[in-house]
């Protein structure tokens, strides 16, 4: 059964890989716009003085120009620095940050290295996602990282999945580890899931 689960997801990631670089620029450009405006509503919604996020790749949807605007705006962000162990650390965004690869290649910040548990101070999550269900199942890149982030926190905050509308779909495979979502965001809707908020 977990082999079944385990080439279901891969198969569902390289089709959504394939399809966020078939992307244009303009359409890239146009989705961080729209994006940048649901998150802004979403954390006012939340009254959120410190979130996390994440430093975007080319390929996923763009989340660098909210995260400057918050940073401006005095919130206070959280950005993920992958550990060899499959935990996270964290630093606080500082606009125009520098930035390197991390071990998975993806972009992290430089700064002062907070440890895991710095993230449950946070007043919401914004994590990456490759796909999310109807029922608010997130599919991952199959790393885990964030997957044992929520697993770990002794008392999660609202959890949104940064998506592409394209990929909120109606089923994603599932394993026992996975974790569900509050909601998602993508640059056109901001939607809440009435039955899997997390813990």
């Amino acid at each position: 059964m977990p082999d079944r689960i385990d080439h279901a997801k891969r198969a569902l990631r390289a089709d959504l890989r394939e399809r966020r670089q078939m992307q244009s620029e303009s359409a890239r450009e146009q989705a961080a716009h729209g994006l940048r405006r649901q998150l802004d509503e979403l954390v006012e919604r939340q009254g959120a003085r410190s979130i996390s996020c994440f430093l975007s790749t080319p390929s996923e949807p763009g989340t660098r120009e909210f995260i400057d605007a918050a940073v401006g705006r005095g919130i206070r962000v959280l950005l993920p620095i992958t550990r060899a162990d499959g935990l996270l650390d964290w630093a606080v965004a500082v606009a125009g940050g520098d930035v390197t690869a991390g071990l998975t290649g993806s972009p992290e910040p430089v700064g002062e290295v907070l440890g895991p548990i710095a993230v449950n101070d946070v007043d919401l999550l914004l994590v990456p996602a490759a796909a999310v269900d109807r029922t608010g199942m997130r599919l991952g890149w199959g790393r885990g990282y964030f997957d044992k982030t929520l697993g770990s926190m002794e008392k999660c905050p609202p959890v949104y999945a940064v998506v592409f509308d394209s990929e909120f779909v109606d089923e994603v495979p599932r394993d026992v580890h996975d974790q569900p979502v509050t909601g998602i965001v993508t640059p056109t809707r901001t939607v809440t899931f009435s039955t899997s908020a997390p813990r």
